[in-house]
């Protein structure tokens, strides 16, 4: 790997995309840092830092995932629009509409700047009224005595709109500069790199709570919980890697045909279908959706104890846990009949002469198709899952600070993990195309052999597959049910 990394720098081209995306990324770090105008830094400082100690570092992590790149939105607006609008489906399948679907997207982006920068002012201006968008702030203006915004008219409004709107914009466009000129995917990178950017922030948190203080003489935690959960963080992030790599190969057969003089087909390829093939969006989803209790909530019911109640049982405790596990299962089959089309393949595999071995083409491959992908989705949804929950239980259980514990799980360490898959497989195949050694050198994935005589040992080795997967899921939840226990 080491001498992959060193050959990054004798290809000029890869060298100069490798720099750009460098260079892009400090420009886009030296943007985070300049405040909304009118709003005291001092405040936001001050809250992003007691915030990070609590739960609201979560919130505050989903916060600006969703207003600092609403192109994202979007982006999830437009596919989901395109798998069940029928015109913006064969828009999708024509010649340049693709094109046409990116623009509706950037023309969206637009709208969305210009609702969440209005909310966002009102929010600044009155955070006593709207403190489920900046949780702990009316807190943090009382303890330092200086107010957030000192202006409270339109003025401010308008001012933070335009600026919040133009940000995004030129994000977005340096963004397309990097994926155009650079390495990986630009928006993926530029959110990846912010949620990076807190790491200093939670190692710093942990130091200070594992590590002995010279007041006290000791730490918050029992400093053997630090061995154990970077143990544990090793064996969480290879599983992500895992799952987030695993596929289950369909054996396809394409028969014979002769066009002029020419034969075509005869070979024999594999249709990867991914274990997690929603990704990160039913988590994102789910927590998006468990929000809005506490929103409603905060505006309409703020006099109601009732209401505050069940806001506050799916804000935390055993119901919050149920219901975010029930509606991540629900996303991720949603996800996956909304974007996965077992039909369309089966007739794409049909056009072009291609079949799986012992399943007659039409409707019984598209059958076949559609349940090999409920029993794998049943596996991603019960690791995105753990996933989701691991973080809130070891800053529950553990006392583990909240902007620590997020890159043990969640979405922080599911974008993190794909992202940076994506980009070493970009820069590798960058390399092997210029008869260099990539990354996986020596353990590069191969093709997994199948028995194409018969259907049914297929089958045996997709069921083999999923075990090794549910004992691998049943590992993690062991470790970190052992981590909790020896931590209480």
């Amino acid at each position: 790997m080491v001498s992959a990394f060193l050959n990054t720098v004798k290809i000029p081209e890869l060298r100069r995309r490798i720099l750009f995306t460098l260079a892009v990324v400090v420009i886009v770090r030296l943007g985070a840092a300049i405040t909304t105008p009118g709003v005291n830094q001092a405040v936001l400082q001050e809250w992003f830092r007691t915030s990070a100690g609590r739960g609201g570092g979560g919130l505050a992590a989903l916060f600006n995932l969703f207003s600092g790149m609403p192109y994202i939105s979007a982006s999830i607006m437009m596919q989901l629009l395109t798998a069940v609008i029928p015109q913006l489906g064969r828009l999708a399948r024509e010649e340049g509409g693709r094109q046409k679907i990116m623009q509706m997207t950037r023309y969206a982006t637009v709208g969305l700047c210009i609702f969440q920068g209005y909310l966002l002012a009102l929010s600044f201006q009155h955070p006593e009224s709207y403190h489920t968008i900046l949780g702990g702030i009316s807190e943090t203006i009382r303890n330092i005595g200086i107010p957030l915004v000192d202006d409270l008219g339109w003025k401010f409004r308008i001012i933070t709109v335009i600026s919040l709107t133009t940000g995004t914009l030129v994000l977005m466009w340096l963004g397309d500069q990097i994926t155009e000129r650079g390495i990986g995917n630009g928006i993926s990178l530029i959110i990846t790199i912010g949620i990076v950017a807190r790491l200093p922030a939670a190692l710093a948190q942990a130091w200070k709570t594992f590590v002995p203080t010279a007041q006290t003489g000791a730490s918050q935690v029992n400093p053997a919980i630090l061995v154990l959960m970077i143990a544990f963080l090793f064996i969480v992030i290879a599983g992500v890697i895992a799952i987030t790599q695993g596929v289950r190969k369909i054996t396809v057969q394409y028969a014979k045909r002769v066009v002029g003089r020419k034969m075509y087909g005869g070979q024999t390829q594999y249709m990867p279908l991914k274990v997690n093939y929603a990704g990160v969006m039913p988590i994102i989803f789910a927590w998006a959706l468990l929000l809005f209790p506490t929103t409603i909530v905060s505006y309409g019911f703020r006099n109601s104890p009732t209401a505050s109640r069940i806001a506050s049982a799916l804000s935390t405790g055993w119901p919050h846990y149920v219901v975010l596990a029930g509606m991540i299962f629900f996303f991720s089959y949603f996800w996956v009949a909304t974007q996965f089309q077992p039909a369309q393949i089966a007739d794409d595999l049909k056009k072009y002469g291609g079949y799986i071995p012992g399943v007659r083409p039409g409707k019984p491959t598209a059958d076949f198709l559609d349940f090999t992908m409920t029993r794998l989705t049943f596996a991603g949804a019960i690791f995105l899952t753990l996933i989701a929950v691991l973080p809130a239980l070891m800053s529950q259980g553990l006392n583990v600070p909240m902007i620590t514990a997020q890159f043990f799980g969640g979405t922080s360490l599911l974008i993190i993990v794909g992202v940076i898959l994506d980009t070493m497989r970009q820069v590798e195949t960058h390399l092997i195309q210029r008869h260099y050694d990539g990354f996986l050198r020596k353990g590069r994935i191969r093709g997994r052999s199948f028995d194409r005589a018969t259907y049914s040992r297929g089958e045996a080795a997709a069921s083999g597959t999923l075990m090794w997967l549910y004992v691998g899921i049943a590992v993690v939840v062991i470790a970190g049910v052992a981590i909790f226990l020896y931590g209480r």
